[in-house]
């Protein structure tokens, strides 16, 4: 048994090359089923759908029990909103009737995993692309995962009893109209339920949506790495390294 958590450990943990390309697996995975969760809204339900449901729900199990099994601290762990969105994910795949539409909840995971310092770090390490726009993909991935749960939120919730959210894309325009506080009023949630649940997007909407944005497309701090002390990020006005005060050279685009 510990050899096997030994195997697990280096697998999810290691710096190995086989370590790495499992992650970078586990991260296309994630990203293969959040595309599925997508697609099938579009697709009536069918034997072959209920059974590719049941298979990537056995290997989120899989992947959920060997991430539990190694976990050092697992009261810890089962206190964060992450697991609890793999468990409810897990539900939605292996009983569609109980848990149908929760799926969508398994891009927390992705983004997790994203945020993982040992996949970071190798991205930074195989990608220049990724070293010189970190920042915006990670505000752009972000982003993305803020809207998309809230369009899932709303399909999982509306898609059964309200004839306008018919698929995921019906979610998302309703979505992002209310988000951006467009409200161009086509596409509406009936019922005490539904207006709450629009009240939660609008203000999610005017907080949250609005920061992550503005973050995506004006980032508060570059990359330049200071040549006394390494520090990475600095204010893009920056004149001094505020560690250690060494003068910058910082490059800008000039004034136009």
């Amino acid at each position: 048994m510990e050899a096997i958590k030994h195997r697990l450990r280096d697998l999810y943990e290691g710096d190995s090359d086989r370590a790495h390309r499992f992650r970078y697996g586990l991260l296309v995975f994630d990203i293969a089923t959040i595309l599925f969760i997508v697609v099938s809204s579009f697709i009536p339900r069918a034997p072959v759908v209920e059974g590719l449901d049941v298979l990537i729900g056995l290997a989120v199990l899989t992947d959920f029990v060997a991430r539990f099994s190694i976990e050092r601290h697992r009261w810890r762990e089962l206190l964060r909103p992450t697991t609890w969105a793999d468990i409810a994910a897990l539900v939605s795949f292996l009983a569609p009737i109980v848990g149908e539409g929760a799926g969508f909840l398994r891009i927390l995971r992705t983004l997790r995993l994203l945020r993982t310092y040992q996949l970071l770090d190798r991205l930074r390490s195989d990608s220049g692309f990724f070293r010189r726009n970190e920042e915006v993909i990670l505000a752009a991935a972000n982003l993305s995962v803020f809207v998309f749960v809230m369009t899932g939120l709303v399909y999982a919730t509306q898609h059964r009893t309200n004839p306008a959210i018919a698929n995921y894309v019906d979610a998302l325009y309703f979505t992002v109209t209310s988000l951006t506080t467009t409200g161009y009023g086509d596409v509406t949630l009936p019922g005490t339920s539904g207006r709450l649940l629009s009240v939660v997007v609008m203000i999610c909407g005017v907080t949250l949506f609005l920061r992550l944005a503005q973050v995506l497309f004006r980032p508060n701090k570059v990359r330049h790495p200071c040549p006394a002390c390494a520090l990475q990020r600095h204010e893009p006005d920056a004149v001094h390294c505020k560690a250690c005060g060494t003068v910058l050279s910082i490059p800008d685009e000039g004034e136009y």
